[in-house]
């Protein structure tokens, strides 16, 4: 494992000239014997040691995988911060296809990587993201004591995804209140773009709270898991059939980042955008672009964050009503944001972004 100092030049052209900076810390990682190659990046430790998952992902170079280690442990910054929580942010990215790591394969590649987490020492606290289980987890833990998102048998939580899916439901009815005046998302039309480890349970909400569903999903497995236990759930041919299907209220991506972007904004037929994935603005004033065709943006860190409550509270004695309780109350969370976007004159992810780098600031100078 070695500091992002002794890495190539496009590594280092990421990291010193993104616009995602700040970061407290990026540790390049690698194990020739396992074949792991890892980021870890530390965006910020001023609420305390930084939280954020593990994203097992084939990316097409190195220079790709630190890029969205950045962008994603800064968001971890602020996710925390608007939840709460006594922790900063972080993320690891794991470079590689988590399908072609099975078996000990795959078991002695997750020992590696735990080492490499355990060698910080504390700063940085690792949980599960895109292509990483609670099984990972379980492996991880047998090297690194800062690693949580376990099973209940090995003394965690279980899937956040749970959380997590709940938390984003809050964040939708949050947006119902504010734009329609009812909390409630009986009779609204919501289409969901991924129905994986999250999405699948935000559809068992929308469908109990009488909403009309339509999702998509590039695994056929995971649309059939859902449309064999819910025959009355449309299917849409892909994400662009989805965001242009007619009479749409709530469009929530769920799956990759990047979802909301110069193509898709423009022909987004819904009036509240909502999901579950990570760092779905594409760049900066694709909120503006939201807010001038009058679509309600719930900024995705603040809604999606039932899950890292969850994980947070793994390291303190599980309780999961206790986490429930406190994901519910992404839905006041939501609305105050809305409020402070409406009194200051910015988008909903500018009203966002201003309270957790308060938060932060203020941490920071106790």
């Amino acid at each position: 494992m070695t500091d992002v100092t002794g890495e190539p030049v496009d590594a280092l052209h990421t990291l010193f000239h993104s616009d995602q900076g700040g970061h407290e810390q990026v540790v390049l990682c690698q194990d020739r014997a396992s074949g792991l190659k890892a980021v870890i990046a530390i965006h910020s430790t001023a609420l305390g040691p930084a939280l954020g998952g593990t994203r097992f992902y084939p990316y097409a170079s190195e220079q790709a995988a630190v890029a969205d280690a950045l962008n994603l442990a800064r968001g971890m910054s602020y996710k925390n911060a608007l939840a709460g929580l006594g922790h900063g942010g972080g993320k690891a990215v794991i470079i590689g296809d988590p399908e072609a790591f099975e078996g000990d394969r795959r078991t002695e590649l997750l020992l590696a990587y735990g080492r490499a987490v355990a060698s910080l020492g504390g700063r940085y606290v690792t949980a599960c993201d895109v292509g990483t289980y609670v099984a990972d987890m379980d492996v991880v833990a047998r090297e690194c004591r800062w690693t949580t998102g376990r099973s209940p048998e090995n003394g965690g939580a279980g899937d956040s995804s749970v959380l997590t899916a709940f938390g984003v439901f809050q964040g939708m009815r949050a947006s119902a209140q504010h734009l329609w005046g009812d909390p409630t998302l009986r009779g609204r039309k919501v289409g969901v773009a991924g129905v994986g480890k999250v999405g699948h349970h935000l559809v068992e909400h929308l469908l109990a709270d009488g909403a009309e569903v339509t999702i998509t999903d590039v695994r056929e497995e995971s649309v059939r898991r859902i449309t064999e236990r819910h025959p009355g759930v449309a299917v849409a041919a892909g994400t662009g059939a989805l965001i242009r299907t007619e009479g749409l209220d709530i469009y929530a991506p769920c799956a990759l980042g990047g979802a909301l972007n110069d193509e898709t904004v423009p022909v987004l037929t819904a009036s509240v955008v909502c999901g579950a994935a990570n760092n779905q603005l594409a760049h900066p004033g694709v909120e503006k672009d939201l807010a001038d065709r009058s679509i309600l943006y719930a900024p995705d860190y603040v809604v999606n964050a039932g899950g890292v409550i969850q994980v947070a509270d793994e390291l303190h004695g599980f309780d999961f009503d206790r986490c429930r309780a406190k994901a519910a109350k992404i839905f006041d969370t939501t609305l105050a944001i809305f409020a402070r976007a409406k009194s200051d004159g910015v988008p909903p992810a500018a009203a966002a972004d201003r309270i957790a780098e308060q938060r932060m600031a203020d941490a920071a100078r106790r």
